[in-house]
């Protein structure tokens, strides 16, 4: 079996040679160039080992005639089982172990992670203490944030006055504009500088190709892909980054299965509303860590729904508007490893949270001006922001909302954040988004019809509802297709108001009221 039964301009690169050397695993590079007849280089791309070496063997390779091999005995060269054979006599020449225990750990490891009877139970508890750090870790810092901002916010409002600026000027920009911009960064900002760091060391560990696997049966029932677990996954921090993710899914048609059930996923703009309405409502004000660990477990069983209707909709899809056979795919399971700090830093905060963060910021500016536009615009004696709340309340109450909740969900398309402050400066008639906390706000809520029943139906509206302006964008591009948008738009909702209509009318039923 030759490296140059197909082209003479090869080169055999074997990376991970770090991890060959802790296990023990020995590999001569003169034997296994000679019988792969081609030129062979050691690497470690994490550690960026070898790199120059490679560099140097490609530039002496380039400058070869790109000349094919055709030989009579081709079919003989891609027949599988003599391959393996080859292969399997290649690898007895040239590799020494000089460990014969070197996976034992990995294999331990996986009789619990990809065990069918306690890998999912794992998975669920991995992703509730996940969420109990992100949900205890990120109050501190959202409430400095918020008081930095705003504090900002009064001493611009000063300067605006003492140079005799326009009232409309410090309306428009500061209490419009850059409030909703200010309250998207206190509120994003901690929980993804959080869970983005949790979530990559997973996957740099080798943990969500395991998760892939233990959801791959689950995945194959509805004729989608086992890799979409992985997206979904990606989900969790940003529906963006997890669409963007569904790169890594070859077949079109499970692509888009993937893209268009992103969004019952919620990200860490939607963990906000669920938190606050689970503590005021739910868990109690005053419930101390074990009511952040119960909020946590009960933010968990949302989240658990949310994967259940994804399986829902993957069959749903499949059976109709993306019809198809499965496809199957090899999952390679990688070493478990250290993750690299230097490396965690970089990727989870520069190349997820500052990225993400950015792309709300640009949709969360004129956002602001839109929401201000609507409070403050009067037609006769009501602002539009009333007037559209009051058209929508007979249809929401339906669902077990009302106008101003759905309004809120309405003006806050471009960014999740903004829902709840959109609900307090509508309730309060403000002309701009004010703050409250957690006491004024149940107080607020109660006074204007608010139960439990409510909180649940909103909870459910906020996970199963259409997907942000930034996801949808990101539909755009990366399907190319305004159809995709539409159906990744509507396709949630198919779910989302039968939902809510039938707890809705259980509360009701049972006296609860929603």
């Amino acid at each position: 079996m030759h490296a140059q039964a197909l082209s003479r301009n090869v080169i055999v690169c074997c990376n991970l040679i770090d991890e060959a050397k802790k296990k023990g695993i020995i590999i001569d590079k003169e034997k296994l160039s000679k019988h792969l007849n081609a030129p062979i280089v050691f690497t470690s791309a994490t550690n960026k080992q070898g790199l120059d070496e490679l560099m140097e063997e490609i530039e002496k390779v380039a400058s070869l005639p790109n000349l094919n091999s055709k030989t009579d005995n081709s079919s003989k060269l891609f027949n599988a089982e003599d391959n393996f054979k080859k292969a399997e006599y290649i690898v007895s020449k040239c590799v020494t172990f000089t460990k014969k225990n070197y996976l034992d750990r990995d294999i331990k490891i996986d009789k619990l992670l990809t065990n069918r009877f306690t890998g999912i139970p794992l998975m669920i508890l991995l992703l509730a203490i996940i969420f109990w750090i992100t949900i205890a870790g990120a109050n501190y810092p959202s409430e400095f944030l918020y008081n930095i901002f705003f504090s900002f916010a009064d001493w611009m409002t000063n300067k605006l006055n003492l140079i005799g600026a326009p009232e409309w000027v410090n309306s428009v920009f500061i209490e419009g504009i850059y409030r909703v911009v200010a309250w998207v960064v206190s509120v994003m900002l901690p929980p993804m500088a959080i869970f983005f760091p949790l979530f990559t060391i997973l996957e740099d560990s080798g943990y969500l190709p395991r998760v892939a696997f233990v959801l791959d049966k689950t995945f194959q029932k509805c004729r989608a892909c086992g890799k979409q677990a992985l997206t979904m996954c990606m989900g969790f921090g940003c529906n963006c980054a997890g669409i963007v993710g569904t790169r890594i899914i070859d077949s079109p048609r499970e692509r888009l299965i993937a893209i268009i059930t992103n969004n019952l996923v919620p990200c860490n703009g939607r963990f906000p509303l669920m938190v606050t309405l689970i503590t005021i409502f739910i868990v109690g004000l005053n419930a101390g860590i074990g009511g952040s660990i119960l909020a946590a477990l009960m933010l968990t069983g949302i989240i658990l729904l949310g994967i259940a209707l994804t399986f829902l909709l993957s069959r749903i899809l499949s059976a109709t508007i993306l019809k198809g056979i499965p496809t199957s795919f090899a999952l390679e399971m990688p070493p478990y490893r250290k993750p690299k700090i230097g490396q965690l830093i970089y990727r989870s905060f520069i190349d997820r949270t500052i990225f993400v963060l950015g792309r709300a910021l640009a949709i969360a500016a004129p956002a602001g001006l839109i929401i201000w536009l609507f409070a403050n615009i009067n037609i006769g004696d009501s602002s539009i922001l009333s007037i559209c709340t009051n058209a929508l309340d007979p249809v929401a109450q339906v669902f077990g909302l009302d106008g101003t909740i759905l309004m809120s969900f309405i003006l806050g398309t471009p960014a999740n954040e903004i829902v709840v402050p959109i609900m307090c400066m509508s309730y309060l008639a403000q002309g701009s988004i004010t703050e409250l906390n957690n006491t004024e706000l149940l107080a607020l809520l109660v006074n204007n019809g608010w139960t439990w029943g409510t909180a649940i139906c909103t909870m459910l509206f906020s996970l199963l509802h259409w997907p942000c302006a930034t996801a949808l964008l990101t539909i755009k591009k990366e399907t190319g297709s305004w159809k995709w948008v539409l159906v990744s738009a509507i396709a949630p909702l198919m779910l989302c108001l039968p939902i809510c209509f039938i707890v809705s009318t259980v509360f009701n039923f049972l006296g609860i009221g929603a």
